[in-house]
């Protein structure tokens, strides 16, 4: 049995921007995990078994008289996209495939099925292609882990930064810089995967940061989840009608994140407080001109409370729901911040962050 995990995420800062090229978001991996186990099968058939997504609702909607099946909320669907190109890796390797059975358990969802905005389809590919890497013996380092399972996402969700999956990847505190996506597309149809993984990508950059040490995080969840893929939808909508504003917004969250970052590798954490206020206030502007419900009042609650003790506090991710993060000092009075929160029906996640080493290259018979 061959056992992989993959951590789940959480945006601090910079997203709608950062899925535009070269633009940055600051991330964070969590120690909750999408673990994939991989055993050889007796049969001529396969199984992919999952507790979680056994009962997996398909959704749907309507586009004139078709029915538009979204595959990109479709937990299943990037697990047989990471077995694809994983797969073509290991055929470009000289490896023959075999059948095997599948088994994902994720934390990254409640017992009951809620999603709490934490990355899943991101931790499921990345667990999916690390676990399968084991398999059949390829030894990968963490950049040619995070370019096959980016290869495998994009191909489902089609838009996003990737952001996600570099977080699942690299661990701990991140700065992302996002590729050209486009360029990707374009590649794929020319290039033979081992020439596209080896190659540079455009505008790609992944830089691990170090937070201040008496920084803490604090993570609330509202209770609703949301979709990032159709949020993101309706953001390129107003990109396409308000480019003049839309750019602004690129380059004031550009700035914003450019002085976070630096608040980050010089540790100074009154800085980045600063920043992700700053970053808020950006989130929004851009949902008022694009009439897109990106901080919700039940995230404007979890906002504000943290604020009243000392914390810098935003959505997390595309908004619409899920979680909001807190940057705190560790000297403040978190407990009070999570009472009014409960008091609110706002639930804190009791989460720290994951890091992997950073000297790591990935073989087969190392432990994941």
């Amino acid at each position: 049995m061959i056992t992989a995990k993959a951590p789940g995420k959480l945006y601090i800062a910079g997203e709608y921007a950062v899925v535009e090229n070269g633009n940055p978001a600051i991330l964070v991996a969590l120690d909750q995990f999408v673990t994939c186990q991989i055993k050889a099968s007796s049969h001529e058939t396969g199984n992919i078994i999952s507790h979680q997504y056994r009962n997996n609702d398909l959704q749907w909607r309507r586009q004139g008289d078709q029915m538009i099946v979204d595959k990109r909320d479709n937990p299943f669907s990037y697990i047989l996209s990471a077995i694809k190109v994983t797969e073509e890796y290991a055929r470009s390797c000289g490896r023959e495939l075999s059948i095997y059975d599948i088994m994902i358990d994720s934390e990254l969802d409640s017992d009951n099925g809620r999603k709490y905005g934490l990355g899943s389809s991101a931790a499921v590919t990345v667990a999916t292609v690390k676990a399968l890497c084991q398999f059949y013996q390829l030894p990968v380092s963490k950049e040619i882990l995070f370019k096959l399972a980016a290869i495998a996402h994009f191909a489902i969700q089609g838009n996003g930064s990737l952001g996600d999956v570099a977080a699942s990847v690299y661990g701990g505190w991140i700065a992302y810089h996002s590729f050209d996506r486009q360029w990707l597309a374009e590649q794929r149809h020319f290039l033979s995967l081992p020439d596209l993984l080896n190659l540079p990508w455009p505008d790609l950059k992944v830089e691990p940061l170090q937070a201040p040490s008496n920084l803490q995080l604090l993570i609330g969840w509202t209770g609703k989840p949301a979709s990032t893929s159709r949020l993101v939808d309706k953001i390129s909508l107003f990109k396409a009608k308000e480019q003049h504003a839309y750019h602004h917004f690129l380059d004031a969250s550009r700035e914003c994140l450019a002085k976070m970052i630096h608040g980050f590798r010089n540790g100074d954490f009154s800085l980045i407080q600063e920043q992700i206020r700053v970053n808020r206030h950006l989130l929004q502007k851009l949902g008022q001109h694009s009439g897109v419900n990106i901080e919700t009042p039940a995230l404007q609650k979890l906002c504000r409370i943290a604020e009243h003790f000392g914390g810098a506090a935003k959505t997390s991710g595309a908004g619409g729901g899920d979680c909001g993060i807190v940057i705190i000092d560790k000297e403040a009075d978190r407990e009070a911040v999570i009472d009014e929160w409960v008091k609110n029906r706002i639930e804190p996640l009791p989460l720290s962050v994951h890091f992997i080493p950073q000297i790591y290259r990935y073989h087969f018979n190392m432990k994941s």
